[in-house]
């Protein structure tokens, strides 16, 4: 079932179609395999959902990610984060989740063959935050009390540790990865950080650059004008998270394509994830300089 509706949503016979097809049916039946899915996964993944199929599939790209880590053993699948993977005794919590496009405009999405499109940094930006705070949510409890959290339900113990794993890939500019915000630093660090785009403050009298630096952007602002916190690693409300795993992927490493993954630590994480423990091509960490907190790769 796996392999027959892979076929159907890439089909044709050009060997970049082939390659990429069949690396995401045996990731996904990997997972299957080992154990690892939802119950439920086949039947969303077959669902006609485009949010679903990709959700679906993100889970089991992340899982080849960490195809070297030791999963941890569960009582029951489909209760809880998507994966635990063991770093000696302790248990990492792993919660995948790949934002749809919502508002996003669709001329940045399938942009037309020799046009010039403006990046709608402020949009994708949105949906990072969305995504991060339905997984903050699932962890610690809606503000209203109707979610419980998984903390509170028991299913994650004080000692875990809890990586939100964002996969950006319905995101894109058409073919290319959008993983980095318009301060150069990724999504997620801008929704996690207060870090707006970069700045030159210039003397109006000598036109000489007198300061550098990105802006301090504690809000970004939705459509309806309201403001969306954009700090939550500097909240203590939320030190039960460890780092955001940014990733854009969807299979098309298969063909040489560049999938990149980040990691984003929080500096005042209660159960921090050691560096280098997830697979990345750089990592975040902020630093306290004198009293200033400087964010920078590590």
């Amino acid at each position: 079932m796996i392999r027959d509706h892979i076929e159907k949503r890439f089909p044709g016979e050009h060997q970049n179609t082939v390659a990429v097809r069949r690396y995401l049916t045996t990731a996904c039946e990997n997972l299957v395999n080992r154990g690892l899915a939802d119950p439920k996964f086949v039947s969303e993944l077959a669902s006609g959902s485009n949010q679903k199929f990709w959700a679906c599939v993100s889970e089991a790209l992340i899982a080849d990610r960490l195809r070297d880590k030791q999963f941890g053993t569960r009582n029951t699948l489909g209760k809880g984060p998507d994966f635990l993977v063991m770093e000696g005794n302790r248990r990492i919590w792993i919660e995948v989740v790949c934002p749809e496009p919502a508002n996003i405009p669709t001329n940045w999405l399938n942009p037309p063959s020799g046009s010039v499109i403006q990046l709608p940094h402020e949009e994708i930006l949105l949906r990072w935050t969305s995504a991060i705070k339905t997984k903050v949510e699932a962890l610690i409890g809606s503000s209203d009390g109707k979610q419980t959290g998984y903390i509170n339900s028991g299913l994650i113990a004080p000692n875990d540790a809890y990586v939100i794993a964002v996969n950006g890939c319905m995101l894109r500019g058409g073919r290319f990865p959008a993983l980095f915000g318009i301060s150069q630093f990724p999504y997620a660090a801008e929704a996690v950080f207060p870090i707006g785009p970069y700045q030159l403050r210039i003397d109006r009298e000598t036109l000489e650059v007198i300061d550098r630096g990105h802006q301090h952007r504690p809000y970004v602002l939705n459509k309806n004008g309201a403001k969306v916190p954009a700090y939550t690693f500097l909240d203590p409300c939320f030190n039960r998270i460890s780092a955001i795993w940014a990733v854009d992927l969807n299979g098309g490493s298969a063909i040489g394509n560049r999938e990149p993954m980040v990691v984003v630590h929080n500096p005042n994480a209660t159960n921090p994830v050691p560096l280098e423990f997830l697979p990345a091509d750089d990592e975040y960490v902020t630093m306290d300089d004198g009293g200033e907190l400087v964010f920078s790769k590590a």
